[in-house]
């Protein structure tokens, strides 16, 4: 650094010490906004400049993993990529994983996404047998006066439930929306505590729903995260939904006093004849939340839902959203084990009246990689507890399965008991002692099975339990 000159007549001792300390505060300061401060603040390459702190893309990569937890690491997003909505949200559907975010967690209004866990609840309701698609249900005058979107649905009309599924889907239809929540709750207050219920079970920390349709009320607020939750919940346990989340149009016959009618159904979601590989979700809209969107997609078996809250308008959440779900096609690979191949089926007991008890799975595991990892390198292991001893009832757990990459373990999936095996009892006890003395004297032959030896690529192990 150059020395700096001070210009004076006086040129007193104290003037001197006081230059001196001004530029010592000067290179103090210099140094921390050429090297401290960029490291905290750093400006992305996204057209308009958004600060890397308000758009930040997760490494779920094994070099950014510190045991399971992934650590989320601010990179460089897509060049080209504008984001100007207020909050977004891009994750993997079947394992949660996020991949970018911008304000997620920020409530706001939802407006008719809020129709997400409306949909949400009535698919649990269909799959649980609690009501079937061909249910009649009754429109309620409070129903039929509901305003905004709407079928224009009649006070004593009856449709099924299929149909109403048809009308929140691809017409967010508010009046169904509220016949079905009277439907399955007796009351739409009833209804939206059902909704909250689920939230909090879901983790949607930032959610509070005030009515099943999404009319602004003051309160009624959620986040993208929250909304990705949701969405991925729905998508993952009630495939079928696509059905009615990827019609374009359709149509209703109202049925009432003065005859039937048709009646056309539109979806809203643009994306439905713009993207490759949409299966939905659901839009929204109103003054206070703006332009809101969950658009959900699949390509090669990768899973995404796109987030987007608060637009500025129409065209810019179907382009963003578009935008982010392209950038997870092109970053994300997905490794899925469905268990096809789980070479252990019996695992042996003690103190049960069985010497074994027949095992399996209790789900399917995947994990979203997005730095091009070699998924061929993933490692497999059955790590069985210390000591299995009955009683055993179905579903209890003895062991895991445990995935590993270079090291790094990538998660694991409960190994559970698939049937019930009971204590042995003392009369039960003696029975067996009685046929091993005064049974049968012939000696059975077990047949033996040869034990392949494993091939050299074979990533499968065993791992004795630890002392």
């Amino acid at each position: 650094m150059k020395k700096m000159k001070f210009k004076t007549q006086n040129k007193t001792e104290k003037r001197i010490r006081a230059g001196r300390a001004l530029a010592g505060i000067l290179s103090v300061f210099l140094l921390a906004e050429t090297v401290i401060l960029p490291s905290g603040r750093t400006v992305s390459a996204l057209a308009g400049g958004i600060p890397e702190e308000e758009l930040s893309i997760v490494d779920t990569s094994v070099d950014a993993m510190e045991g399971n937890e992934a650590k989320s690491i601010v990179t460089v997003a897509p060049e080209g990529l504008t984001l100007t909505s207020e909050s977004v949200i891009l994750m993997e559907t079947e394992s949660g994983t996020v991949i970018a975010e911008k304000e997620a967690d920020k409530a706001r209004p939802i407006a008719s996404v809020t129709k997400i866990m409306t949909l949400l609840l009535i698919a649990e309701a269909v799959d649980t047998g609690k009501i079937k698609l061909t249910d009649t249900i009754t429109v309620s005058e409070y129903a039929a006066s509901m305003g905004g979107s709407q079928v224009f649905l009649e006070p004593g009309e009856t449709q099924n439930v299929e149909t109403m599924m048809k009308c929140i889907s691809i017409s967010s239809a508010n009046d169904a929306c509220v016949a079905m929540a009277e439907h399955l709750a007796g009351s739409e207050a009833a209804f939206v505590e059902r909704m909250n219920t689920k939230a909090k079970e879901l983790g949607m920390n930032h959610t509070t729903f005030h009515n099943c349709c999404g009319l602004d009320v003051t309160g009624h607020v959620s986040c993208a995260r929250d909304v990705a939750l949701m969405s991925a919940e729905l998508m993952k346990n009630h495939p079928w939904i696509t059905k009615y989340t990827t019609t374009w149009m359709d149509t209703i016959i109202h049925t009432t006093r003065r005859g039937s009618s048709e009646f056309g159904l539109a979806n809203t979601n643009k994306l439905l004849k713009q993207y490759n590989g949409i299966t939905g979700l659901k839009t929204g809209s109103t003054d206070e939340a703006k332009y809101c969107l969950s658009a959900t997609a699949e390509r090669n078996g990768v899973k995404l839902v796109a987030v987007v809250l608060a637009a500025p308008d129409t065209k810019t959440r179907f382009r963003e959203a578009a935008a982010l779900l392209d950038y997870g096609f092109a970053k994300c690979t997905v490794y899925r084990d469905e268990g096809t191949d789980f070479p252990l089926t019996e695992v042996e007991i003690k103190n049960g009246r069985e010497k074994t008890v027949t095992v399996g799975l209790k789900s399917n595991f995947s994990r979203v990689f997005t730095s091009g990892e070699d998924l061929s390198a993933i490692k497999r292991e059955i790590v069985l507890k210390d000591e299995i001893k009955a009683p055993l009832a179905a579903g209890d757990t003895i062991g895991e399965y445990r995935y590993t990459l270079n090291g790094t373990e990538l998660g694991s999936v409960d190994i559970i008991c698939k049937e019930e095996v009971k204590e042995m009892s003392f009369g039960a006890s003696f029975l067996k002692c009685k046929d091993l003395f005064f049974g049968d004297k012939g000696v059975k032959q077990e047949p033996v099975t040869e034990e392949k030896e494993p091939a050299a690529e074979e990533k499968l192990s065993l791992t004795p339990p630890e002392k």
